[in-house]
């Protein structure tokens, strides 16, 4: 009989797919080592399960990347529908399951004042940890534009703002690593990519290009392609949201 996979197995397989670079879903992992020993499995079918995922990611579809279960291609499907319900899932599952493990022993540093997350507070870090992880690694940790590496300058921007889409907050298809400048100057519709994902600047902003720190850092990426992730690419769709709704063309 076939020891099919459960849910919150499948949930903490996707988990592994969205945290880890794809040259790294291989059984001599130790993420996936340490999975595959929280859930009773080996590495080589933790391993294989993950890439079932890649298998599903048009990013990858390419690479000749075959095995998906049915099961798997439901989970892919709920996560694309509504990432943020399937994200807090599994993170809540990865504190409880492998993170606990890890930290057996260890005692939880309490929160200042003695004050406790309320349930919306816990929902919404673990959205934000699991964008945020599944965004830089895709990028490998450089911004897509300056391809800076320096994880401590570098924030997992959304291309369709938190606020305006509950759904779409942990898609990591509308994400983009930036550096904290350019960030800023996308959230604020300052800058945008355009269809062959080249970067334009807002009239607005060039109204303003009148010193050194302006034109070395913002002036000077007009028409820079973004660097394409090696995961979930940046969403067409979503793009064009930006582009319409958000960027400031004059």
């Amino acid at each position: 009989m076939a020891n099919n996979w459960k849910e919150d197995e499948l949930l903490l397989a996707l988990h592994l797919y969205c945290r880890l670079p794809f040259g790294k879903l291989h059984q001599s992992n130790p993420d996936v080592i340490q999975l595959a020993q929280i859930i009773g499995r080996t590495p080589s079918a933790v391993a294989m399960k993950a890439c079932n995922f890649a298998s599903l990611d048009p990013a990858l579809s390419q690479k000749g990347l075959a095995g998906a279960s049915k099961a798997d291609r439901a989970l892919w499907d709920a996560f694309m529908n509504d990432s943020t319900a399937i994200a807090e899932q599994a993170e809540a599952l990865y504190e409880n399951k492998v993170e606990s493990e890890i930290n057996k022993g260890v005692t939880k540093p309490s929160l200042p004042g003695g004050t406790t997350e309320t349930i919306r507070e816990v929902k919404v870090r673990r959205v934000q940890r699991f964008f945020r992880q599944a965004v830089m690694q895709s990028y490998d940790y450089r911004c897509a534009i300056s391809g800076l590496a320096m994880p401590e300058l570098l924030v997992a921007s959304h291309i369709i703002p938190w606020a305006a889409n509950e759904k779409r907050r942990a898609d990591p298809t509308n994400g983009i690593a930036l550096n904290a400048l350019y960030d800023k100057a996308f959230d604020k519709g300052l800058i945008t990519f355009d269809e062959d994902l080249r970067v334009t600047l807002s009239g607005r902003l060039k109204e303003k290009m009148d010193g050194f720190l302006f034109s070395s850092s913002l002036l000077s990426i007009e028409g820079t392609s973004l660097k394409v992730p090696e995961k979930f690419l940046p969403d067409n769709a979503a793009l064009t949201y930006h582009r319409e709704n958000i960027f400031l063309a004059s």
